[in-house]
């Protein structure tokens, strides 16, 4: 049958629930059940169920039961507000609600919690309500709810607490054992805290599910849960263990054969015997007649603890013997043991027992080195040793004794005994060779010997000649110092020494041995720093004596250098400064391998682009012109290409593998003034100036006698306006000019005539365009008698011009015949681009003159007679 149920709130008339319940019927007739939990307590307010029901098979349901009504307090006439649910226990993460009943005609004005926490409340009502969603566990023990009415008296309030807890874990480890056969003891894990305490507290019980009968025993819970009983005639048990509070309960189950569980109690009464290689120990059993099988653990002095297992089974009295111990050493040692038959687990350990082993002889050599030191007549030898990792004293008092002697005479050796406080001694030798010994006593015996030879003086001379072999430069890195060398067949072994604190006295010198086959070593040290220079020299060795190979020197990390060169001479010329800084050292002092140096060169006013430079840009954005001299021994420099009469700031620069220090000072210098600039200067400037002055001075005179100025015949105040005119063109009228001299040029010759003025007993001068015209007429002399009837061309020629104008006249016939005759007339014109000056003064030529020969006349301008001199 299938059966519907619903639940229904009276009041609030709405379904709060539906559920559908499925149940086999039988013929019985056992009335059937159905639980419901609901969420809000039934006495905050009346709760109705109806129910129907129909066959599996069928479709259709029955009809509905009347509702049953379960009434709430609501109803009841009580005498003050009630809450429900009353001192609620509410598991952790779950939620509650709660609600107050008020009095008939009374409505709940406060409904809250302490401590407050968030929460759901509806109020103003007969009946209030809240609601607490996922309730956590408060610093306090318990929640109180506070109720309210709206009225003031004591009957209108109402308080309650509820529980916020959780559930029992699960026991865990829950195990039973026994130690003597006679009692049982179970144990488990307590679990965590459920906040619930007192009688609301988690309960432990124990049932025997063979038997039927709970465990009788009292459970004590501090560390851990445990519960005993005594043994009877049962030896197989079926135990259960039930943890239980008011939110749940877990179990936990453990089947066991009490012989099968059997867990011994701890060894007692350890005693022991030691040689100074071996440790017994003896123990004893607390139960006897049961076989034991047992562990002994040895704690060595570097705390690495070793387990050591019993050879055989004991029943009361059982020992352990350990050998391979080192002598004079202290041990800790403790046992524990379990049964042999069917073992269950180890025992409690017992009492840890501290024993010291026998002193015996030392064992193995120490590790010795030496440093030399020439004196006057002798040598100091600084003598070192140190416990070698073969090496061990043996012995809790320990001392060393070094002996010397000379190796070539039979003479008596030398010892003393150092403390063993110490690790170091110096004694003074001359010059023979020694054999030293040094060696490590305790109060049994002495170690081997560790034998090295110094060589006489003559080798001691020699070995300080090869320590002037260069020093190779090495690398560091993160780890150490990585040195290398060339190996030699003829060494069996190889040594490396170097001073921890090369720049102190004493420097805490090391060394370091190497096999024969080995050519290379990473050199540790929590000693090395950066910035401190570290030496170190490799030996070989052959027959205790050792020979110095190769020297190295390097740094665990090269940094910056300490001091910037100091720059103690400068020399400055036009265009360049010379820099030197000879006192910067390069050596140990400082903090890197000096590999040279950057000058860096700038002008004062603006960015540097100075010839063979690099260009380096400092963080704040300028530039300065780099220089670079990869010589560190190279301390001076010179910058070129400066310009002169300028200031510049440099600086110099020290760089190391580490790199250099920040460019922070500089050097300001200002190149001196070029005097050659100067005579530069005037050549360029002031001579051209000079020059131009005195050609502008001059330029009249030189104008005038290169070239003259033109006479303008339109501006002539010889020309007459009155006169004949041919054109535009004016025409001069040769009686109007009268020549100082004319110049007659002819092919075969030419001679001077006199001066017109000498010739004329009434000479005239005329002055055209503000000139003085004058010129030479000719006055040679020529046969009469000569024919006439070619007629000659004469020719007037000006300098400037080179103009010719041809006349065709009777040489006999006068001017004014020339002037009158116009149809005869050989007119004289001027042309625009020519300017002629025709100087005729009644000029007659002579009867004697030959008919038809050319005479060529040039005409000389008063203005060109001083520059011509008497050159016509």
């Amino acid at each position: 049958m299938s059966f519907e149920i619903q639940v229904s709130r009276t009041e609030e008339n709405t379904i709060v629930w539906t559920e559908f319940h499925n149940v086999t019927l039988d013929k019985s007739g056992k009335p059937l059940h159905w639980n419901w939990d609901s969420d809000l307590p039934l006495e905050c307010m009346s709760h109705s169920v109806r129910i129907r029901s129909k066959a599996e098979a069928s479709k259709i349901w029955s009809q509905w039961s009347l509702w049953e009504t379960v009434l709430g307090l609501d109803t009841s006439n009580n005498s003050g507000p009630q809450i429900f649910p009353d001192e609620k226990i509410v598991e952790e993460g779950f939620d509650i609600t709660l609600c107050c009943i008020g009095r008939r005609g009374q409505i709940i004005k406060e409904f809250f919690l302490l401590p407050a926490v968030h929460n759901f409340s509806r109020t103003n009502t007969q009946i209030g309500l809240l609601t607490v969603k996922n309730v956590a566990h408060q610093e306090v023990s318990h929640i109180t709810v506070y109720c309210k009415e709206s009225c003031e008296e004591k009957e209108c309030f109402y308080q309650t607490v509820f529980f916020v807890g959780k559930p029992p874990d699960i026991p865990n480890d829950f195990s039973c054992q026994t130690q003597d056969m006679k009692t049982i003891r179970c144990t488990w894990s307590q679990g965590g805290d459920t906040y619930l305490y007192g009688h609301r507290s988690t309960k432990h019980t124990l049932f025997e599910e063979f038997s039927q009968n709970l465990v009788s025993c009292t459970v004590n819970c501090s560390e851990q849960c445990s519960c005993s009983w005594d043994i009877k005639q049962q030896r197989v048990y079926n135990i259960t263990l039930t943890v239980e509070n008011p939110l749940g309960k877990k179990t936990a189950m453990d089947v066991f054969d009490v012989t099968h569980r059997i867990y011994p109690s701890a060894p007692f009464q350890l005693s022991e015997e030691h040689t100074d290689t071996e440790i017994t120990l003896y123990w004893q059993h607390r139960i006897k007649g049961i076989e034991r099988f047992c562990q002994m653990e040895v704690l060595h002095p570097d705390g690495k603890a070793e387990l050591h297992n019993s050879s055989g089974t004991q029943l009361q009295y059982a020992n352990i013997t350990l050998g391979g111990l080192q002598p004079d050493t202290e041990y800790t040692v403790r046992v524990r043991c379990g049964a042999a038959k069917h073992f269950w687990r180890w025992s409690e350990w017992s009492e840890a027992q501290t024993i010291r082993t026998e002193e015996a002889t030392p064992s193995g050599q120490l590790d010795i080195w030496r440093e030399i030191t020439p004196v006057l007549g002798g040598r100091n030898v600084t003598l070192f040793w140190k416990l070698a990792p073969s090496f061990r004293a043996n012995g809790r008092s320990i001392s060393y004794e070094i002996t010397w002697e000379k190796v070539e005479e039979d003479a008596k050796p030398e010892h003393i005994s150092i403390s063993s406080v110490y690790n170091s001694t110096r004694i003074s030798l001359d010059n023979h060779p020694y054999k030293i010994s040094i060696v490590a006593k305790n109060n049994v015996n002495y170690s081997l010997p560790s034998v090295v030879i110094i060589p006489g003086a003559t080798g001691t001379e020699k070995e300080l000649s090869v320590s002037n072999l260069k020093e190779d430069q090495v690398n560091g890195t993160d780890d150490g110092i990585f040195i290398s060398w060339e190996p030699r067949n003829t060494y069996d072994s190889y040594i490396i020494d170097w001073c921890n604190f090369p720049m102190l006295q004493p420097c805490d010198l090391q060394w370091k041995r190497f096999g024969p086959h080995t050519s290379s070593a990473l050199i540790r040290s929590a000693s090395f720093v950066p910035g401190v220079r570290y030496n170190f020299h490799i030996y070989g060795s052959v027959a205790n004596t050792v020979s110095l190979l190769e020297k190295k020197t390097g740094y665990l990390k090269e940094l910056s250098p300490l001091l910037d060169p100091t720059v103690e001479k400068i020399d400055l010329t036009f265009h360049a400064v010379t820099l030197s800084w000879d006192s910067y050292p390069t050596n140990e002092s400082q903090s890197g391998f000096v590999r040279g140096y950057h000058v860096y060169v700038s002008p004062v006013q603006e960015d540097c682009s100075l010839k063979e430079s690099k260009k380096h840009v400092l963080p704040d954005g300028s530039v300065l012109c780099k220089y670079t001299i990869e010589n560190p021994e190279e301390k001076r420099y010179t910058v070129k290409h400066l310009m002169p009469s300028t200031k510049y700031k440099l600086v110099v620069k020290a760089y190391t593998g580490g790199g250099e220090t920040p460019i922070v000072n500089f050097i300001h210098i200002e190149t001196p003034f070029n005097s050659n600039l100067l005579y530069l200067l005037v050549l360029l400037v002031i001579v051209p100036l000079v020059a131009a002055a005195l050609c502008h001075w001059k330029i009249k005179w030189v104008k005038e006698c290169c070239c003259p100025v033109i006479p303008n015949p339109n501006k002539s105040k010889v020309l007459s306006f009155t006169e004949l005119t041919i054109g535009s063109e004016k025409v001069l009228k040769i009686n109007d000019c009268m020549p100082d001299a004319l110049a007659v040029d002819n092919k075969s010759e030419a001679q001077k005539l006199p001066l017109w003025s000498q010739m004329s007993s009434t000479p005239t001068e005329d002055k055209i365009a503000g000139h003085d015209s004058r010129g030479t007429y000719p006055n040679q002399k020529e046969k009469r008698d000569q024919p006439s009837t070619p007629k000659p061309m004469t020719w007037f020629e000006n300098f400037a011009y080179s103009s010719h104008i041809a006349v065709e006249s009777d040489p006999y016939q006068n001017p004014g015949m020339l002037e009158t005759s116009k149809p005869q007339l050989s007119a004289v014109l001027y042309q625009p681009q020519y300017y002629f000056d025709i100087l005729n003064e009644g000029a007659v030529s002579s009867h004697r003159e030959t008919a038809g020969r050319k005479t060529s006349l040039r005409y000389i301008s008063q203005t060109n007679w001083h520059c011509l001199g008497k050159r016509l």
